[in-house]
């Protein structure tokens, strides 16, 4: 693809350039859809062994690559036109910034001599950088093929290192075509890893050393430390409590590893809690006023946390590196055995639990029929809710969450993105009528690529959480909230994707099986009336007052 003199220096176009300096970051995949700015970049792709899948939606072009960050932990790649298209993804970016994962967007932009002119250029946005700069971490447009070999290691440097987080890079309409020399070829730049600060470890280990009852909170940001997190918690004795993204880090099996509804259960008798690459949203908001002296220690890379959270003690260093390193500071501490306390925990906690009814029971059935490294792919909606502690979970990542941004419809195109990441492990995905209603195009992804993700469908017909909400809180009155929805299994059977249906755990369990086995893009519809769904919310958010 480049064209390279008899001296050896390249000339490339800017297309070429990123898809060079792609390729020497070991991407292997591209979710885009391509437009009229971006023909050069999708031309120079089309040349190159890096694959790419078009979506039918651009919010689901960065979904995918969202989905297939988290599961694979390597940043995933979309590209969109400019404008409206990146503000289509935009969406996704904010989901991938606020959990932590490494997503690259790359765009177009107006043709350089009209950049800032307010011409109104095909797709021109007043500020396209600065709106970049809003939902990621990093950003910048090149505007000169020589830039972008750079640019692109740049992008990757700043989501790899230190708290992942998205980057974009645009280039103008006109760059995108232009070849130029663009001297040699720019190498991956490793980010810098801090040493930890032994004196913030020794104060730590000081509070820890002292703790009648700890406990440790673990967010997305120790999803590599497992084993780190696992060892500190044993020498302790400290439960380790996940919400969503932490979620599978300490095996649910593990007689320390509880979810947010059992972790409750012990937040009154807590005396430290420790985060963990977590931004310990059960502390601050779900579970009310904090246990009286209660002490805070921070273990995250991040060091903009510290303000945020004012903890007593903060190590600022990987999860995995200040695990180890809190676990070596208190070698030979000896702590009562848990065990039998915790246990007791999980039994009274699935006991409750086991009224929230239609859900626990569905989820159990997905849980018997999905392989303990099967991923597991949340959504906005009453199963999705109660799978944060109804939903056993055994390995990191397997549990594939968007985290505090919420948002509606981000669950199938996510699971499209995880299944590409790792073909080799079953995929199941669950949404509400009203959340794949946001994403039902991608239907014809899943069938068009081959795509083999199990959507379980729980069907409503309405945005479940909003017409409870109305019930509750007006009167009874409801407004915008009911749906009406296609023939489910009519719309599969024309998109390509085979359908089923159940309306007991023990069909659902039988399907989801058939459909994991079969290895092919499948949807099975749950139907679920409204008024005989149980909350899930008094186990999400009880209070201590």
């Amino acid at each position: 693809m480049p064209s390279t003199s008899a001296s050896g220096e390249r000339a490339l176009t800017g297309g070429e350039a990123i898809v060079e300096a792609l390729r020497a970051h070991g991407v292997e995949v591209v979710f885009g859809i391509p437009g009229v700015q971006t023909y050069g970049l999708f031309d120079a792709l089309a040349r190159s062994d890096i694959r790419v899948i078009a979506p039918k939606h651009e919010q689901a072009t960065a979904y995918m690559a969202f989905g297939y960050a988290k599961a694979s932990g390597r940043p995933g790649v979309c590209a969109v036109v400019p404008g409206v298209g990146f503000l289509n993804a935009s969406a996704a970016l904010a989901s991938a910034y606020g959990a932590s994962t490494p997503v690259l967007c790359l765009t177009g932009e107006v043709p350089s001599p009209f950049i800032g002119s307010g011409l109104g250029h095909l797709h021109e946005l007043p500020d396209q950088l600065a709106m970049m700069r809003g939902v990621t971490k990093w950003a910048a447009r090149a505007d000169h093929p020589a830039d972008a070999e750079r640019l692109v290691a740049e992008a990757f440097q700043a989501m790899r290192g230190e708290r992942p987080r998205p980057a974009a890079l645009a280039m103008p309409w006109d760059v995108f075509d232009r070849r130029e020399p663009v001297g040699p070829p720019v190498e991956p730049i490793e980010p810098a890893v801090e040493p930890v600060d032994e004196q913030a470890v020794e104060r730590a280990a000081e509070l820890l050393r002292d703790a009648r009852a700890p406990m440790i909170m673990v967010g997305s940001g120790a999803v590599r430390a497992g084993q780190e997190v696992r060892a500190l918690a044993e020498l302790l004795q400290a439960p380790v409590v996940s919400f969503r993204g932490g979620r599978g880090i300490v095996s649910d099996e593990h007689p320390l590893g509880l979810n947010c509804a059992e972790g409750f259960r012990c937040w009154a008798q807590t005396d430290v809690v420790v985060g963990i690459g977590s931004r310990m949203e059960l502390d601050w908001f779900r579970w009310g006023r904090p246990p009286e002296g209660l002490r805070r220690v921070l273990v995250d890379v991040d060091p903009t946390q510290v303000g945020r959270l004012k903890p007593d003690v903060a190590v600022i260093a990987d999860a995995a590196d200040g695990a180890r390193a809190l676990a070596a500071a208190l070698a030979g501490h000896v702590a009562e055995d848990r065990t039998e306390r915790t246990l007791a925990v999980k039994a009274a906690v699935a006991e409750r639990a086991a009224a929230i009814t239609p859900h626990v029971g569905y989820l159990g059935a997905i849980r018997r029929a999905l392989p303990r490294d099967g991923f597991f792919v949340e959504e906005l909606c009453q199963a999705g809710f109660t799978s944060y502690f109804a939903l056993p979970v055994y390995e990191p990542r397997t549990f594939v969450t968007c985290g505090h941004q919420g948002t509606l419809g981000f669950g199938y195109a996510t699971a499209l993105g995880v299944k590409v990441a790792r073909p080799d492990a079953p995929v199941v995905s669950i949404a509400g009528d009203g959340g794949l209603l946001f994403a039902l195009q991608e239907l014809l992804t899943a069938a068009q690529y081959g795509i083999g993700v199990v959507c379980v469908l729980f069907d409503n017909a309405a945005y479940g959480n909003v017409w409870r909400d109305q019930q509750r809180l007006y009167e009874g009155r409801t407004i915008a909230s009911e749906l009406r929805n296609p023939d489910w299994i009519a719309l599969a059977e024309s998109c390509g994707v085979a359908s089923a249906s159940a309306t007991t755990p023990e069909a659902l369990e039988r399907a989801v099986a058939d459909a994991i086995a079969a290895g092919e893009p499948a949807l099975i519809v749950v139907p679920v009336d409204r008024r005989d769904e149980v909350s899930p919310w008094p186990l999400l958010m009880p209070r201590t007052g």
